[in-house]
Parts: structure tokens; C-alpha cells; sequence
């Protein structure tokens, strides 16, 4: 046995060693633990994660979940319907900066199993019937570009068709740079869908999941009758980092998280995640109620309703 081959074996020990000590990405999905470590309790049991809405039960950390995990949690394993809506071609501008952005889209899909960052359902809450949106942070940080603003306003429509309500679960950091003012029209066309559903009186909920910022928190993100905010989300506009280097000045500790845009009047309720179900069906059968009871032609949809229901809150 020569010096290289002793080296060889030695390497392979060592490797063998560090496989032991620190387990792989195969080892952690494929165990009953997660390598999620949000506080000094340590490893979780992925069960007992599933169990509490993937909330942590010691420091109440609320870990990402996937648009069609929430449905699951909140509405019932497969108690949903997908709404499909035509997907716009890809690339438009020919983009192209450190990596093409076709190459982008390809590896966000194998990620996340959607064609876009929006995933559309109908469903019910205790009876009542609605349409809902979540948006998946995981595809390109859930960026807005013309395929999500298309499934989007396709959820918003077919809320109008069916005359029920209208839920978005917002997870975006924005609008996407990759189409550039295609992107930014998404704004336009995503706020004037929600002027046409507050028209038929049905109600508007977004809920705030973390993070949610730039041009999502600007429109339709900020449209809705009633806003709730999942502990610790942050709901921005720009960064912390940019804002302060721009005013020269210390920002709070818990600017932009949710328990501070509530104290700011940004949004109106701050839930655990276990409790949006119950929460939302109390607020629908409310705002429904309120819906039928209002008669008169000069009735501002986009503010006065907007009033009450924060009012009521």
C-alpha cells in the first residue's frame, strides 16, 4: 500500500466521519425530524410541526408553508378546486443578467410543482363559499409578473361569476424586474379586479404572510376591507436596510413585522395561523351580512365599506 492509497482511505474516513456528524439533506427529509432550529428547544419532530399549523410550540416561530399546504391546513386536504388561468408566454423581453431568466422559471417550476407564483382555488369555510389565492415565496420570491397577475385577476373574476367572496394570502417581495413594466402594469390590472369585485359589494380579505413587500404591498395587498397579518410576518414597501441608510437614523426593533404596522394602523388583526380559518369565517359571515343590508347607488364601495368593516373590527 503506497502513500496514495493511505491517503485515499484517510479521506474516505473522514468523510464517512462528517456524514455521521452532520447529516445530509436526503438524511433530514427522509428522518422524522426537521433541521428547522428557530430557538434553543432544538430539532423538531416534523409531526409535531404538521400538528400545530407549522407553527413552533416554543417560540411560536411560523415556518413557510407552500400555497397548496395551506389550503390543505386551512380549508381541508384536498377540499379544494384549482382555478386554472391561461399562462402568458415566457420571457417576453428576453431577459438576461447573471442568468437567463427562461433558466429561472424552469428551475422555479421544478421547485414549487406550479406554473407561476399564484396558486388559485375554490373552496368553503363552514359553508360559505370563496375564492382564494396564495402566493408561493419559494418561485422567484413570489414576484409579480404578468402570469401571476393573470391568475390573479382569473381568481378575482371568477369570484365575481360565482358571487362570493375573495381571500389573498400574500407572500411577495414584489413585482418582478425580469419584465420590467409588464410587471409593473400587473399593479393596474391586479387594483382595477378588486375595484370591480368592491362594485358588486362581495368582500376583500388579504391576509399578510411573511414577507410581503414593494409593489404587492403597494396595490393589491393594501386593498382589501379587512387585513390580517400572520404573527411576525413583515410587511414592507422597501428594505430596513435601504430606509435607514436613507434617514440616517435608528429604526425600531421590530419595524416592518406585523405587531408594528398594526400599531400603525397598517392592518387590523394579528393571528396565529391555527386561528385564520375560524377568524375568516366570522369575518365573511359579518361583511356578507352587512353586504345585503346595503341599498344606496351613492355608497362608496372603496372607502365608507372599507370603514365600517375596520370600525367592526
Amino acid at each position: 500500500m503506497n502513500w496514495l492509497t493511505k491517503a485515499i482511505g484517510l479521506g474516505e474516513k473522514i468523510k464517512k466521519n462528517l456524514q455521521k456528524k452532520f447529516p445530509s439533506k436526503l438524511d433530514i427529509e427522509s428522518s422524522a425530524w426537521t433541521a428547522l432550529n428557530c430557538c434553543s428547544a432544538g430539532p423538531k419532530l416534523k409531526s409535531e410541526l404538521e400538528d400545530n399549523f407549522m407553527i413552533c410550540p416554543n417560540c411560536s416561530t411560523h415556518h413557510y408553508i407552500n400555497p397548496r399546504e395551506r389550503f390543505d391546513m386551512h380549508f381541508g386536504k384536498n377540499n379544494w378546486q384549482e382555478i386554472k388561468a391561461p399562462i402568458p408566454a415566457d420571457d417576453p423581453l428576453q431577459w438576461s443578467d447573471s442568468r437567463p431568466y427562461k433558466e429561472r422559471l424552469k428551475e422555479a417550476r421544478k421547485k414549487t410543482g406550479q406554473s407561476c407564483a399564484v396558486l388559485s382555488c375554490k373552496t368553503q369555510i363552514d359553508g360559505i363559499e370563496i375564492v382564494t389565492s396564495a402566493i408561493d415565496f419559494r418561485f422567484i420570491g413570489g414576484s409579480i409578473a404578468s402570469a401571476e397577475g393573470e391568475n390573479i385577476l382569473q381568481a378575482v373574476q371568477t369570484a365575481i361569476d360565482n358571487n362570493c367572496s375573495y381571500i389573498l394570502f400574500s407572500a411577495s417581495g414584489g413585482m418582478r424586474m425580469m419584465e420590467s413594466l409588464i410587471s409593473l402594469t400587473q399593479m393596474t390590472r391586479m387594483t382595477i379586479a378588486i375595484n370591480e369585485l368592491k362594485k358588486k359589494r362581495l368582500p376583500f380579505i388579504n391576509v399578510f404572510c411573511n414577507p410581503t413587500a414593494g409593489g404587492t404591498t403597494a396595490s393589491i395587498s393594501s386593498l382589501s376591507d379587512i387585513a390580517i397579518a400572520e404573527k411576525g410576518a413583515t410587511i414592507a414597501f422597501s428594505g430596513k436596510r435601504v430606509i435607514q441608510a436613507t434617514i440616517k437614523e435608528p429604526l425600531p426593533e421590530n419595524f416592518q413585522k406585523a405587531e408594528w404596522s398594526q400599531e400603525h394602523g397598517f392592518c387590523d388583526i394579528i393571528l396565529d395561523r391555527k386561528d385564520i380559518p375560524k377568524t375568516l369565517h366570522s369575518l365573511l359571515s359579518i361583511l356578507l351580512k352587512i353586504n345585503t343590508e346595503v341599498k344606496s347607488e351613492n355608497f362608496n364601495e372603496t372607502s365608507e365599506l372599507n370603514n365600517e368593516t375596520r370600525e367592526a373590527s
